[in-house]
């Protein structure tokens, strides 16, 4: 079972919020008030009696201590910057397993945590963005793909792996071959939008995908792997549960943010194998 962490930030923050509230209003007084009687029966107070008497209880204490500091993490994390960490070869050469990475959370537009209802237009994806969503079927697990179709758009993906949009081919230009899954792969330089990157093709012919087309929904997105023969994306996804028209859409609300920023790298996550710097940089 997953943890909803967003959920479970806003009710730690509201606990401590509450705790201390409590603590203002009810325990608060009652220790000055006890302080008063005390200085007020003796004629010289001990500073130890006083000091006992104005203690705040444990829970109180823990609680107002821990507020800032969640209060701040939950602001940061629910309206600026979330991190997360890329678990697949989904994105690769652009992305590999273990990069940790940024998400711009203001974007494409102000939300609530833990509703996700959007409060505050800012802008919206434009081809060619990393985006984080909430994955369709089940919105408590995160993916990040590329933003390749927008609302209205049509969309083609051929058999011989070209992307078309809008009846025009994506330009793509031959960059280099590595060793590929049953094979080898080439790595391409293609343009979407204005982000120019490296997208990966396997070259074995048991990659060959049949001919498919595709029209965006308004309020939708349609998103795809660099990867483009090991990703789980948008060409792929049929969900009974879905309206066949929405098959492979990303609807507005799932969204998380925009990814700009690879900030440290781990693949290993093991003392044998340290983190480390290589890979920080903007991501394209």
């Amino acid at each position: 079972m997953s943890l909803n962490f967003p959920l479970l930030l806003v009710i730690a923050v509201a606990v401590c919020g509450l705790l201390g509230l409590i603590d203002l209003l009810f325990l608060a007084p009652r220790r000055r008030a006890a302080i008063a009687t005390y200085q007020g029966s003796v004629t010289q107070p001990e500073g130890a009696v006083i000091e006992r008497l104005n203690k705040e209880p444990l829970l109180v204490e823990y609680g107002k201590s821990f507020f800032p500091v969640l209060f701040i993490v939950l602001v940061l994390r629910s309206f600026l910057v979330e991190p997360f960490q890329i678990p697949s070869g989904s994105m690769k050469p652009t992305l590999e397993v273990g990069d940790f990475i940024l998400v711009n959370k203001f974007s494409y537009g102000i939300r609530l945590p833990v509703i996700d209802k959007k409060v505050i237009e800012v802008g919206d994806p434009k081809r060619g963005d990393v985006m984080v969503f909430r994955y369709p079927s089940d919105p408590n697990v995160n993916y990040i793909k590329r933003v390749v179709g927008l609302p209205g758009d049509q969309i083609r993906y051929t058999n011989d792996k070209r992307l078309f949009v809008n009846g025009q081919a994506i330009a793509e230009q031959l960059v280099g071959t590595e060793p590929g899954t049953l094979g080898s792969a080439e790595l391409y330089k293609e343009k979407l939008g204005e982000a120019e990157h490296l997208i990966r093709k396997e070259m074995s012919r048991y990659r060959m995908p049949p001919d498919q087309q595709w029209t965006v929904p308004a309020g939708h997105y349609f998103m795809m792997g660099d990867n483009r023969d090991n990703s789980n994306d948008s060409r792929f996804w049929d969900d009974p549960n879905i309206p066949k028209e929405l098959h492979g859409m990303v609807p507005d609300r799932n969204i998380v943010g925009k990814a700009f920023a690879v900030w440290m790298s781990w693949p290993e996550p093991k003392l044998s194998h340290l983190p480390n710097l290589s890979r920080v940089g903007l991501i394209h």
